[in-house]
């Protein structure tokens, strides 16, 4: 693996085509956009679309219409999503696109499928999700995690600079790219269930929760995840969603998906699995996924 910084990108003179403009796909296409890039955008709900129009860009009617584009970059919610709507033979085979980047975090054999896909209809396929929450997509400070032919990973580079802040290459296969967003968002929620666990048991004994977060903030876990998700678990701030529980949900069976696919173990993604599960289960599921502690709390009884 290998690290790559990003500078300020620049107009291509080609338009982008951008599908899904959802909290993170509406800043992504803002900063094309604001790096001088003509993009072409569509949404399944139009109010999206309306905004970004009214920055700059193009609307466009339907997928086909933004696939009409050389190069097109999509930020969908998940397997289901990118399979319905991109990888449809009839898209694929009448597209004038020569790149598709796909910055959602599939699935890894959803990856092999839309790389097999989209080489059948001669268009080249990057998998780059991303790192950041919408405010971090809006200022176009995102990490990319990156993967696909070099080639092409060259071509989508000027697109990366106006979206993130850094990418990262994980290889020229794109379901390594996908494989390392899988990883990392494990991690993640395995951050705010140990969090969760640890705030349980300081307030049952007396200690404020928010008291031990700055402990650990300022000592053994400095950084954004814990100081960033450890406040929102301490004071029970779960909305607005910036990533919502069942998109969490999600992840977390990505990762046990693909660790079962590769034997490799992963005991506590069960545990993750069936908290997140209560949580949706107690009418969480429009908060954002650190709203599992309160699963650990009502294992600890303690008041809501």
């Amino acid at each position: 693996m290998t690290g790559t910084s990003t500078a300020t990108g620049t107009a291509t003179g080609t338009t982008i085509g951008f599908i899904g403009l959802g909290a993170m796909g509406r800043g992504m296409a803002g900063s094309l956009l604001r790096a001088g890039h003509a993009v072409r955008v569509w949404n399944r709900s139009p109010e999206p679309v309306a905004a970004l129009v009214a920055q700059g860009a193009e609307a466009a009617g339907t997928p086909a219409e933004a696939f009409a584009a050389d190069t097109v970059v999509s930020m969908l919610a998940n397997d289901e999503a990118v399979e319905r709507l991109l990888l449809d033979p009839a898209l694929l085979a009448g597209a004038g696109a020569t790149l598709h980047v796909n910055m959602a975090t599939v699935s890894l054999a959803l990856a092999e499928r839309a790389e097999a896909a989209h080489a059948e209809h001669g268009i080249g396929y990057v998998a780059a999700p991303v790192l950041g929450r919408p405010p971090v997509a809006a200022a176009g400070q995102l990490n990319i995690l990156a993967a696909g032919e070099p080639a092409l990973l060259a071509r989508a580079e000027p697109l990366f600079a106006a979206m993130g802040q850094r990418t990262w290459h994980f290889g020229d296969r794109p379901r390594q790219a996908n494989t390392a967003k899988i990883s990392a968002n494990f991690l993640l929620a395995c951050a705010i269930e140990s969090m969760a666990e640890a705030c349980s048991l300081a307030e049952a004994n007396g200690v404020r929760p928010t008291d031990l977060i700055d402990l650990l903030t300022g000592t053994l876990f400095p950084g954004p995840v814990y100081s960033g998700y450890g406040a929102m678990v301490a004071e029970r701030r779960y909305e607005p969603a910036g990533f919502r529980l069942p998109l969490g949900l999600k992840d977390v069976g990505l990762a046990l998906d693909a660790g079962a696919a590769a034997t490799v173990p992963l005991p506590f993604g069960s545990v993750l699995r069936d908290a997140f599960l209560d949580a949706l289960a107690h009418g969480d599921g429009d908060k954002d996924w650190a709203a599992v502690a309160a699963v650990a709390r009502r294992r600890a009884g303690l008041p809501d």
